[in-house]
């Protein structure tokens, strides 16, 4: 028993295996080198990716829970906008920027002045809402787009890199059937060759791809939440803005909500 597995050491040994990845690569055909360096940049793409939107997230929800505390805490809404960069990389501060200048140019515009009846009043301000609410609206897709940049880099490898590694297989199975056929023998150095470059692109296609469909539906989840961020700074901003002009639109209180704002 002893002498069997010294002489398959001895065998493997005579055949250059020794036991490392990087010499099992070295002895691989152009075909598994090409299957090998495709799936080497999926996975320093994929792996960019990661880092990349892992800092731009958490980021994002430290900045924009620091913003929503400081809308809360603060009665005036220029002075907010004066130390917007102190929360620089949060999506909130593009949704308050747009939505302080459309509610600033309303308040200073003179086109809903013009209706002093009460009734009317009230329907400028539901009009003055609405289009201050769509504004947000832009603005919140256009920071949903950009935070959502480069996912699909993640969802391509996780598709994507498995067949890349499953034809590096189909074609190693291939060369040890050729080599059996060319030799008319199943030996371990007929199929060996052929074996060791199925198995190791067979492994390089899975890795990446496990990596960034688990870090893709890691991300989605930080996504989702920054998303909803965005949904409560709109609709506490809508509240706010309503309540400057409801004030405003009662007689003599403009010029006050001028300063507040």
């Amino acid at each position: 028993m002893t002498a069997s597995i010294q002489s398959c050491l001895a065998f493997l040994i005579l055949q250059g295996f020794q036991g490392d990845v990087l010499h099992l690569i070295a002895g691989s055909g152009w075909v598994a080198r090409l299957v090998l360096g495709i799936l080497l940049v999926f996975s320093v793409l994929a792996l960019s990716v990661m880092i990349d939107r892992f800092r731009v997230y958490r980021r994002a929800r430290k900045s924009s829970l620091a913003f929503l505390a400081a809308l809360d805490q603060t009665r005036n809404l220029a002075d907010l906008r004066d130390r917007c960069d102190r929360f620089a990389g949060s999506p909130l501060v593009t949704l308050f920027k747009a939505g302080f200048r459309e509610i600033t140019s309303q308040a200073l515009g003179g086109e809903d002045r013009r209706f002093p009846s009460a009734a009317v009043s009230e329907t400028q301000v539901a009009r003055s809402v609405e289009r201050i609410r769509r504004v947000l609206d832009r603005a919140a897709l256009t920071e949903s787009e950009r935070l959502e940049a480069f996912l699909p880099v993640l969802a391509t490898t996780g598709a994507v890199t498995p067949f890349v590694g499953l034809f590096g297989t189909v074609w190693g199975i291939m060369n040890a059937f050729t080599q059996i056929g060319a030799q008319g023998s199943a030996s371990l150095a007929a199929v060996a060759p052929g074996i060791s470059e199925a198995l190791i692109t067979t492994a390089a296609g899975l890795i990446p791809a496990i990596s960034a469909v688990v870090a893709y539906n890691y991300f989605l989840g930080k996504l989702r939440q920054l998303n909803s961020l965005l949904d409560e700074f709109t609709l506490r901003f809508i509240a706010i803005a309503e309540q400057h002009l409801e004030t405003a639109s009662v007689p003599g209180a403009l010029e006050a909500s001028k300063r507040r704002l």
